[in-house]
């Protein structure tokens, strides 16, 4: 099954380039896009209580005026900040009104606690979230919604980096591969686009033949499910010499022409941060390729 609705999250005081590229990834493969624009607000503080209504000490009295001082500020901001949203929705729509796609654009202002439930909600009814390059340099936006579409969900993530040629039709596919469950269901999720490429490299670093792991041919099973599936598939082996292995796997989808890198995204949901961070810095430096991600 191919993606036929696909979320593209954005902020408010981002560009329009990461709708620009979910546009024309839904245009590639005819899916239909639905937008979620968002701006967290700062977290709003209450007044400390008054007991009797009667400040006894100067320091409480100033206190309490500072933070209502704080207060009317913060409301001053929501209405800003909602005007901000209805400004960017409206050239949204405007954007995406002479595209010949199926879309819908929504808006939402919540909480930053309550971010990764409203990105959850709206991932569970579709088959792939981006992240663009706007979103992926948002520190404070970007792993809210990695968290939301991705930990939450199961739904699979393309991480599209600034200067990435991102196409659900990629011709040449690295598939990293650890036998693990996140693996398979990365594999799963981008079964569609493995299948119609030219060329999937499933690469493995430092395999161990195990019984109940890799089995004692590494990489040979999941080859061979993909070959079932119509997947022009080779299987490539490499030592890590001391590296990382998502260096070597960037590395390696580097030599070998690689239009895109499937794997698996490890970590619990409180290693939210750590992955976002790890994918942010995993790309910098080198030649950007699209990322796609399943839990």
């Amino acid at each position: 099954m191919g993606f036929k609705s696909v979320l593209c999250v954005t902020g408010s005081d981002h560009s329009d380039q990461d709708v620009r590229i979910a546009a024309g990834l839904c245009a590639e493969v005819g899916a239909y896009l639905s937008v979620l624009i968002m701006s967290p607000p700062p977290l709003v503080l209450m007044p400390p209580p008054l007991g009797d209504g009667i400040l006894e000490w100067p320091t409480q009295r100033a206190q309490a005026i500072a933070m209502l001082d704080k207060r009317f500020r913060q409301i001053e901001t929501f209405s800003q900040d909602m005007a901000r949203l209805e400004k960017t929705s409206r050239e949204i729509q405007n954007l995406l009104k002479a595209t010949s796609l199926c879309y819908d654009v929504d808006i939402d202002y919540c909480d930053h606690a309550s971010v990764d439930d409203a990105v959850r909600q709206r991932a569970h009814c579709n088959d792939l979230t981006i992240i663009g390059p706007a979103l992926l340099n948002d520190n404070d936006l970007g792993p809210l919604v990695i968290n939301g579409s991705l930990f939450d969900t199961g739904k699979p993530v393309l991480v599209v980096p600034k200067g990435a040629e991102a196409t659900l039709s990629p011709r040449r596919v690295l598939v990293g591969w650890d036998s693990r469950v996140e693996a398979s269901r990365a594999v799963r999720e981008a079964l569609d686009l493995l299948s119609r490429a030219e060329d999937v490299r499933v690469t493995l670093v430092d395999p161990k033949a195990t019984y109940n792991g890799n089995g004692a041919e590494p990489g040979a099973d999941i080859a061979a499910y993909l070959t079932r599936h119509g997947a022009r598939v080779s299987v490539d082996r490499l030592p890590s010499a001391g590296k990382p292995a998502a260096s070597v796997l960037a590395q390696h989808a580097i030599d070998t022409s690689a239009d895109m890198i499937v794997m698996g995204a490890y970590g619990s949901r409180r290693l939210r941060e750590r992955l976002f961070g790890g994918v942010t810095r995993w790309i910098v430096g080198k030649p950007p390729l699209p990322l796609f991600l399943a839990r």
